[in-house]
């Protein structure tokens, strides 16, 4: 990460105004767009260095920041020393900016959440009730942390194509994700009592199914994590009432997703994949085309997780017996090496390490290499009740 000269940093002061986030955004995006002789290549990452929301230009060696609703500039072609050049209200306006998400195709790859704070609306039709519902998200930055409060009401059409056990209702979830997140000391598992990512339409995602073999109904009450021979809801056989987005809803109708939203990002495959959204750990997680290293050409990332060979076993109140075929978790394995990711469905690129979308099992997540923040944990203590 480039660093800040050290007048710059003596002459800040500590903290980060929330608002300040939302308005950095748009003041980044009209420097880029209207000044690109002074602040280039567009779309460098954010840092909160000292107070002031910042962005440094390598092709200008300049820098671009925005602290208090005041926007400032350093860089030799501005003169000596931090410039304030205006307010943000006089370049942006005063009025509170509420861009509309619906059906968007989003395009940033920043790794740093704060990039995406703003107040975002979104009209979403229940497909099966012929009902139209509003989503309602804002991202805000504050000390480091970056909050999503949401409706989990997405930007596109839910039900088509699914069979939903209760109808979809709004709700009010508040997560936490933090600005700079880092390894832990080992990886954290999934868990029932764990949602695991918010992407940037607001909704959630929640791997795990309470579904197991010969457990209560087969579709819910399965609620101990070391369960085995756990059903996955993204294969088609399950039957688990998935839309075409890969989503349906919890008993209490909140809409959460197993899989590849189908949505957000460009799907001809000639585009690199953008950030969609944010684990629980606060790392990013990125649609499923890249740029292959070797070749230079655009393709999907490839999980390392492979069906197992061969046979379950014996048919038994344990066992479903039968040949591994996707019906349960357990028919995977991780193979180190055979694609292109980690037995988390992570890797690290340019040295930012973010989680990818799969066609293949684990499909998003399947496991933390940070520590996940309690806002993502289910029930008082969280959002929404197992």
């Amino acid at each position: 990460m480039t660093r800040l000269p050290l007048v710059l940093l003596l002459l800040l002061p500590a903290l980060v105004r929330a608002d300040d986030a939302s308005d950095a955004v748009q003041i980044f995006a009209l420097g880029e767009q209207q000044y690109g002789k002074y602040f280039s290549p567009a779309g460098a990452s954010s840092q909160i260095l000292q107070g002031y929301i910042v962005r440094y230009y390598k092709d200008t060696n300049t820098y671009l920041g925005v602290k208090s609703g005041v926007v400032y500039v350093y860089g030799q072609q501005f003169g000596v020393g931090i410039v304030a050049v205006g307010s943000v209200a006089s370049f942006i306006g005063t009025a509170n900016k509420v861009t509309d998400l619906t059906d968007l195709i989003l395009s940033r790859r920043s790794a740093n959440c704060l990039d995406y704070a703003g107040s975002y609306s979104s009209t979403a039709k229940d497909y099966s009730r012929n009902l139209n519902f509003t989503g309602s998200l804002s991202i805000t930055v504050s000390n480091g942390v970056c909050t999503f409060t949401s409706n989990n009401i997405p930007n596109h059409t839910m039900g088509q194509g699914g069979n939903f056990a209760t109808p979809v209702s709004a709700q009010s979830n508040v997560y936490k994700v933090t600005t700079a997140p880092v390894f832990a000391a080992q990886n954290t598992a999934l868990s029932l009592t764990w949602n695991s990512a918010v992407l940037l339409n607001g909704v959630r995602v929640d791997m795990l199914a309470a579904a197991c073999y010969n457990v209560g109904d087969e579709k819910i009450g399965c609620n101990n994590d070391s369960q085995p021979w756990r059903f996955d809801p993204m294969y088609a056989k399950n039957g688990f009432g998935t839309d075409n987005h890969n989503a349906h809803t919890q008993p209490d109708g909140s809409y959460h997703y197993h899989g590849n939203p189908n949505a957000l990002f460009d799907f001809s495959g000639t585009v690199i994949s953008p950030v969609v959204g944010f684990a629980a750990d606060g790392f990013p997680l990125y649609g499923p085309y890249i740029k292959d290293s070797t070749t230079g050409a655009i393709r999907k990332v490839k999980s390392s997780y492979q069906l197992k060979s061969g046979s379950r076993g014996t048919t038994s109140s344990t066992n479903p017996g039968g040949t591994y075929d996707g019906t349960y978790r357990d028919d995977w394995q991780y193979v180190a090496g055979a694609g292109d990711l980690d037995v988390c469905n992570g890797m690290t690129v340019n040295g930012i390490y973010a989680y990818y979308i799969t066609d293949e099992y684990p499909y998003m997540t399947n496991c933390f290499r940070g520590t996940p923040d309690s806002t993502f944990r289910k029930g008082p203590a969280g959002n929404a009740p197992p």
